[in-house]
């Protein structure tokens, strides 16, 4: 693990889809994780959980998250730019991109995947 300072330009990083209609790039450290995702008009990120703390921060655009478990009674949040969600480890939640959308996620702690990366797959 580097002692130094390191600064990135998101536009330098690498991209990736994990599902369709949804751009990201990632800056992966120690002890936390940062994402910035776009989310494109129509997007749908099934309902999952996983072991990371997020926090989803809203930079454009507007979101709807669902939640709570599939087939449950779930809570339904429609977030735009300057908003911020708190999801606790293991909570489940979906989203829909209601227009663009950008959003800057910070997960604690770090791992390989969150839960789009798993649903990405199906």
């Amino acid at each position: 693990m580097s002692t130094t300072a390191i600064p990135y330009r998101w536009e330098d990083l690498a991209q990736d889809h994990p599902m369709e209609k949804l751009d990201r790039r990632r800056i992966i450290g120690k002890h936390v994780m940062l994402s910035d995702v776009l989310l494109h008009r129509g997007c749908v990120v099934p309902t999952h959980a996983h072991d990371n703390e997020q926090f989803a921060l809203v930079l454009s655009g507007r979101i709807r998250f669902r939640i709570g478990a599939e087939g449950a009674e779930q809570k339904e949040l429609v977030l735009g730019a300057g908003e911020v969600l708190h999801l606790p480890s293991n909570v489940p939640h979906a989203a829909e991109a209601l227009e663009d959308t950008r959003v800057l996620d910070v997960f604690s702690p770090v791992s390989d995947g969150t839960g789009i990366d798993r649903v990405g797959r199906g």
